[in-house]
């Protein structure tokens, strides 16, 4: 039996939730996935410039689990930027923090639009 995912604590909410080359219309985009855990991967490690035992801390979350996390969400940042992919945010497994002001549906851990 496998062990279930455990949630991952998300203090951030994004504005928007597509990215895509100016001036192509999405239609014609191949779209990747950024998972609202890995989105608040990068802001903890990079925007914050928190070490990885703090972010790992902040999101409830092992450090490796942490590092993967980081590592896919780099991946899937490179891969948009360099082949003219879009990224569209949603999904996750994750928890929002109990008080924090929710703005996303429950189905399915989806920003609302």
């Amino acid at each position: 039996m496998v062990r279930p995912c455990k949630l991952r604590l998300i203090y951030f909410q994004p504005g928007a939730t597509y990215y895509k080359p100016q001036g192509v219309p999405l239609r014609q985009l191949e779209e990747l996935n950024l998972t609202v855990d890995e989105l608040e991967a990068i802001r903890l490690k990079y925007s914050e410039d928190l070490d990885q035992v703090d972010c790992a801390a902040k999101m409830n979350i092992s450090q490796s689990t942490f590092q993967r996390i980081l590592t896919s969400a780099n991946k899937k940042i490179a891969d948009a930027l360099t082949q003219g992919k879009a990224i569209k945010i949603e999904g996750g497994h994750i928890q929002l923090p109990r008080g924090f002001k929710r703005r996303f549906r429950h189905r399915r851990h989806s920003w609302s639009d």
